[in-house]
């Protein structure tokens, strides 16, 4: 009996300390517990999943949605091996002002951008997943939901405050170099996240939000594992998040 209890301990620890912090992800993008004043778009965790991405579009600002072909991974290490975990689904929207590229190889100055935008994954759309990115154990995915609260919370959410470019591009195939400060929220923990960010125009309103940053479990209360199972306190996220202008439903429509 305390042999099996020992192994649940250990397991428990392992999953606590590394594959939980699955949730810090994305690219992407925290929000605080309401909007700043009426004009600002809802935050998303306060809104149920079909009205996140429903807030108007604010005065002079272009409108960028979430679209296929995005991704977030997250990265981590214990003394058994390294561990991984990602999810295909990132949801939310971008908004841009005039001075953000909106062409490949447009011409820009370096500096602060208008831009402001909520990005989020929902719990449940994350999956453990060997380093080829085939599923690991459905077993696991169960415990690191539970471990999230999914339930209080079924939403990890980025919501960027500030976008400033670092380095225009030198041709028309390279990305745009920027700095991004934002809140990132889990599991009802709330941090600021600083990290550069690439943009690369695709053409035709889309884009493609490249990203990656080391992060500390214990900044969102989360404790490294211990006893015999021993994790390391950072992890790294990556994400890739394309977005896009949506097309009006009557030309979408037209054959």
């Amino acid at each position: 009996m305390g042999q099996i209890m020992k192994t649940k301990m250990n397991t428990t620890s392992f999953f606590r300390g590394g594959i939980a912090l699955v949730g810090i992800v994305v690219l992407v993008l925290g929000c605080n517990r309401g909007p700043a004043n009426t004009n600002d778009p809802p935050r998303a965790e306060l809104l149920p999943p079909a009205a996140s991405t429903a807030s108007p579009t604010s005065a002079g600002m272009t409108r960028l949605d979430a679209s296929a072909g995005s991704k977030i991974r997250l990265e981590g290490t214990s003394i058994i091996h390294d561990y991984q975990a990602e999810s295909s689904l990132i949801g939310g929207f971008l908004e841009v002002g005039s001075n953000f590229p909106m062409e490949p190889g447009q011409v820009v100055s370096p500096g602060k951008v208008e831009a402001r935008g909520v990005a989020f994954v929902t719990i449940r759309s994350l999956r453990s997943v060997e380093k080829d990115g085939r599923p690991y154990s459905d077993d696991m995915d169960d415990k690191m939901w539970k471990l999230l609260k999914q339930t209080s919370f079924p939403r990890i959410v980025y919501h960027l405050e500030e976008l400033t470019l670092k380095e225009a591009p030198k041709d028309k195939t390279a990305p745009y170099l920027f700095d991004s400060k934002g809140d990132l929220a889990v599991a009802g923990v709330t941090n600021k996240l600083s990290m550069p960010v690439t943009v690369m125009p695709l053409g035709d309103k889309k884009f493609k939000l490249t990203g990656s940053a080391p992060l500390k479990m214990t900044d969102f209360g989360i404790q490294p594992a211990g006893i015999l199972v021993k994790t390391a306190n950072e992890v790294t996220i990556k994400f890739e998040w394309v977005v896009g202008q949506k097309k009006p439903a009557s030309a979408a429509t037209k054959k």
